[in-house]
Formats: structure tokens, sequence, C-alpha cells
């Protein structure tokens, strides 16, 4: 009976991590990793502060769980639905879509996590700031294989994929930001730069 009751209150506390993990992934896209505490959870889920900190232990593991939670919900979002496309440029161009619609819809209240907390643990070393600039290397890194995939695929010679996912990365949080505050067109404007730079690669 103990090994059960052991058993179940495992299964309670990983189910009661995945649902503080989302809470403050959602929060963290509003007000920034910066923005959680145990206290601020706790009362949003109606939970103990003690329970949740017992969970995490520190605030900096609870900031790298909410970096690594958002990150494998983009990746259900984003670039799961654009595996199935041929690799190259139709990939590319459905992960630029898969893209806008989850800084559109959003997927997270306050759009795109990366953008929200990068540029404050940008110049703050730590795991915090390792798990965020992997994850967002990681996502350029993709694009710039995409973009070389098109390229070999039309035998295009000198593409610089780098740059062209730099650009991409580029335009895709100015358009971020662009749809928090409210410009209907931030969207149209940001498929004519994508498409004119992935021209070379139709």
């Amino acid at each position: 009976m103990s090994e059960i009751a052991g058993d179940r209150r495992l299964l309670r506390g990983a189910q009661s991590r995945r649902a503080i993990v989302r809470h403050a992934v959602d929060v963290a896209s509003l007000d920034g990793l910066d923005g959680l505490s145990f206290g601020r959870l706790a009362i949003d889920l109606g939970l103990s502060k003690s329970g949740v900190q017992t969970l995490f232990g520190t605030k900096e593991n609870l900031q790298v769980a909410a970096a690594e939670a958002a990150h494998e919900a983009f990746g259900d979002a984003v670039i799961r639905p654009a595996l199935s496309q041929t690799k190259g440029a139709a990939r590319l161009r459905v992960l630029v879509d898969q893209w806008i619609a989850y800084a559109e819809g959003p997927l997270f209240p306050g759009g795109c996590f990366w953008a929200a907390n990068l540029p404050v643990f940008d110049s703050r070393p730590g795991p915090v700031r390792d798990a965020l600039a992997n994850q967002q290397r990681a996502w350029r890194g993709l694009i710039a294989a995409e973009a070389r995939h098109a390229a070999d695929a039309e035998h295009i010679a000198g593409l610089d994929a780098d740059l062209v996912a730099f650009q991409i990365d580029a335009v895709l949080t100015a358009t971020n930001i662009a749809l928090r505050l409210g410009e209907d067109d931030a969207v149209r404007k940001a498929r004519r730069v994508i498409e004119a730079l992935l021209a070379p690669a139709r």
C-alpha cells in the first residue's frame, strides 16, 4: 500500500509541476521571467507557497523550467507542423507561417516568449540566459539549415544562409512587437520582406 501511495504522490507532484510551469510560461510572456515568484504562482493557482517552492527549490530552477516548457510548446506549435514538408523552401515557408500564427494567436498571452525575455537576460550570465540563448540559436540554426537546403535544391551559389536566418528572425521579432502594439498591417509587411529574402531560394 505504501508503494502505491508513493506512486500517487509522485504522479500528483508531476501533474502539479506541469500546471505550475505552464502558468509560469504565461506569466513570463507578459511580465518576464523576473516576474515569477513562488508566492505569485501559489496565489494564482490556489496552492501553498511552500508546496510550489518544494517542487523547484530556487527561482532560477523555476525560470529555467519555464523556458524549457515554452520551448517545448513552441516546438509543438511552430516546428513540428513544418516537418512534414520537403526540406528547403517549402519547409521554410511553413516555419514562417507557423511562427506568425504563434505570435498572432498568440500561443502565449504576451506574444513571443523570447522577445519578452532575451532582452532582459542577454547581459546576465547564468543558466537562464544559457537556456534562452541556446533555444534562440537552435531556432536560427533551423532556419539557416532550411535556407541551405533550398539553395542546394535550386543550385544557388553564394547564398549566406546564416545571414538569411538572422534577417528572418529579426523581421519576425519586429512583427511580434508590432502585433503587441496593435499594428494591423504588421503581418502583411513581414510577409513581403520575408518573401523578398526567400526569392533567391524559389
